[in-house]
């Protein structure tokens, strides 16, 4: 099982990031301030750290320049400063990725795998087939966070491919509004619910010539959607 270091001062934050790695099989430690993540870091065997740049005590940059000076460890920085001088800064320091706030938990794990891969430290073959699911021409790589249909690859946001590929983690599965915002949408969501229904349509658009008797996004009425798939 591979081990993440995940550095972030915001619980909230870190609690999702944690719910989201540790769903994907990871084994998760969290750290709040920058002085404790470098005692944290050289006291532990990491295969990955996930580093906000904001940081009280020893800031991000610090702890990713500390970590570069004793350590191949892929590191990916997170960081609400979206401007291009600061992802550059990420890279010249020697962040392997850089991900914007706000982002999407399962983009996150698909970003933290996809290092991991380009490190030499990735997961088995059997432990990496978990992540892909293939409902006859229609694929859904998890890790790559991708959807592929016939060949071709379905442009969804960030939002509604991470509200499919919850569904396809449960197939032949309900779920109603109120439980697909809390797992997709996050719990401090505030807006309307209406926002499940207007992705469900946009991605059943999407999958407009993916053929009924392999699968489709059904609607019942009172209960929820859910991603019905033939049983193999």
């Amino acid at each position: 099982m591979s081990s993440i270091l995940v550095i972030e001062d915001e619980t909230s934050i870190s609690q999702v990031l944690r719910a989201y790695l540790q769903k994907a099989g990871f084994e998760v430690t969290q750290i709040y301030e920058g002085n404790e993540a470098v005692e944290a870091f050289d006291q532990g065997a990491f295969d990955l750290a996930l580093i906000d740049v904001m940081l009280p005590g020893r800031d991000g940059w610090a702890v990713l320049e500390h970590i570069r000076n004793t350590s191949d460890c892929p590191c990916i920085m997170l960081t609400a400063l979206g401007d291009v001088d600061y992802r550059l800064k990420g890279f010249d320091g020697g962040a392997d990725d850089y991900i914007p706030k706000p982002f999407e938990g399962d983009e996150v794990v698909a970003r933290v795998q996809a290092v991991l891969r380009r490190s030499g430290r990735t997961a088995s073959p059997s432990e990496e087939e978990q992540y892909l699911k293939r409902f006859g021409s229609l694929v859904i790589d998890e890790k790559a966070y991708s959807v592929t249909l016939n060949g071709l690859q379905l442009d969804l946001t960030p939002r509604d491919l991470s509200l499919l590929i919850f569904l396809s983690n449960h197939p032949n599965q309900f779920f109603d509004r109120e439980q697909l915002i809390s797992h997709v949408w996050g719990i401090d969501y505030e807006g309307s619910d209406r926002a499940v229904d207007l992705a469900i349509k946009r991605i059943r658009r999407s999958l407009k010539n993916w053929p009924t008797e392999e699968g489709e996004i059904r609607t019942l009425r009172g209960v929820g959607y859910q991603l019905s798939v033939k049983e193999e």
